[in-house]
Protein backbone atom coordinates (compact mmCIF):
# COMPACT_ATOMS: atom_id res chain seq x y z
CA UNK A 1 0.00 0.00 0.00
CA UNK A 2 1.20 3.47 -1.13
CA UNK A 3 2.01 5.78 1.87
CA UNK A 4 1.49 9.77 1.34
CA UNK A 5 4.71 10.64 3.70
CA UNK A 6 6.88 9.00 0.72
CA UNK A 7 5.28 10.59 -2.22
CA UNK A 8 8.09 11.35 -4.80
CA UNK A 9 8.08 15.57 -5.17
CA UNK A 10 7.06 15.05 -9.10
CA UNK A 11 3.43 14.73 -8.30
CA UNK A 12 0.98 17.19 -8.84
CA UNK A 13 -0.71 18.12 -6.03
CA UNK A 14 -4.41 15.82 -5.59
CA UNK A 15 -5.85 12.60 -4.18
CA UNK A 16 -3.68 9.88 -6.62
CA UNK A 17 0.01 9.54 -5.75
CA UNK A 18 3.28 7.57 -6.42
CA UNK A 19 5.28 6.61 -3.61
CA UNK A 20 9.27 5.85 -3.45
CA UNK A 21 8.96 2.25 -3.66
CA UNK A 22 7.45 2.46 -7.44
CA UNK A 23 10.38 0.63 -9.34
CA UNK A 24 10.97 1.19 -13.36
CA UNK A 25 8.84 -2.00 -14.10
CA UNK A 26 6.00 -0.24 -16.84
CA UNK A 27 3.18 -2.23 -15.52
CA UNK A 28 0.73 1.31 -14.76
CA UNK A 29 2.10 1.91 -18.22
CA UNK A 30 1.10 -0.45 -19.92
CA UNK A 31 -2.45 0.41 -19.07
CA UNK A 32 -4.69 1.92 -21.53
CA UNK A 33 -3.34 5.61 -22.00
CA UNK A 34 -1.73 5.67 -18.65
CA UNK A 35 1.01 8.57 -19.75
CA UNK A 36 -1.92 10.74 -19.99
CA UNK A 37 -1.84 10.88 -16.41
CA UNK A 38 1.80 9.01 -15.47
CA UNK A 39 5.39 10.21 -16.44
CA UNK A 40 8.47 8.86 -15.68
CA UNK A 41 10.95 10.92 -13.81
CA UNK A 42 14.11 12.62 -15.48
CA UNK A 43 16.30 9.44 -15.08
CA UNK A 44 13.63 7.19 -15.48
CA UNK A 45 13.82 5.14 -12.18
CA UNK A 46 10.13 5.80 -11.28
CA UNK A 47 6.78 7.40 -12.65
CA UNK A 48 4.88 9.96 -11.34
CA UNK A 49 1.67 11.24 -11.55
CA UNK A 50 2.09 14.62 -13.88
CA UNK A 51 -1.58 15.09 -14.09
CA UNK A 52 -4.51 14.00 -11.94
CA UNK A 53 -7.57 12.12 -13.28
CA UNK A 54 -10.26 15.20 -14.93
CA UNK A 55 -13.14 13.06 -16.38
CA UNK A 56 -14.84 9.42 -15.45
CA UNK A 57 -12.63 7.74 -18.25
CA UNK A 58 -8.93 9.44 -16.90
CA UNK A 59 -10.22 8.33 -13.19
CA UNK A 60 -11.00 4.92 -14.27
CA UNK A 61 -7.31 4.79 -15.73
CA UNK A 62 -5.62 6.02 -12.71
CA UNK A 63 -7.57 2.98 -10.66
CA UNK A 64 -6.56 0.75 -13.55
CA UNK A 65 -2.77 1.78 -12.79
CA UNK A 66 -2.88 1.53 -8.71
CA UNK A 67 -5.09 -1.75 -9.00
CA UNK A 68 -1.87 -3.28 -11.16
CA UNK A 69 1.25 -1.89 -9.48
CA UNK A 70 3.07 -5.27 -8.55
CA UNK A 71 4.96 -2.80 -5.74
CA UNK A 72 1.94 -1.05 -4.30
CA UNK A 73 3.34 2.33 -4.90
CA UNK A 74 0.30 4.08 -6.38
CA UNK A 75 -2.07 5.58 -4.30
CA UNK A 76 -5.29 7.07 -3.64
CA UNK A 77 -5.53 9.30 -0.45
CA UNK A 78 -9.47 9.90 -1.18
CA UNK A 79 -9.73 13.35 -1.35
Amino acid sequence: MADKSEIVPENVPGKYYVDKTCTPCHTCMEVANAATLLKYNEDETYVYFHKQPATPEETVIAEDALAICPTGAIGNDGE
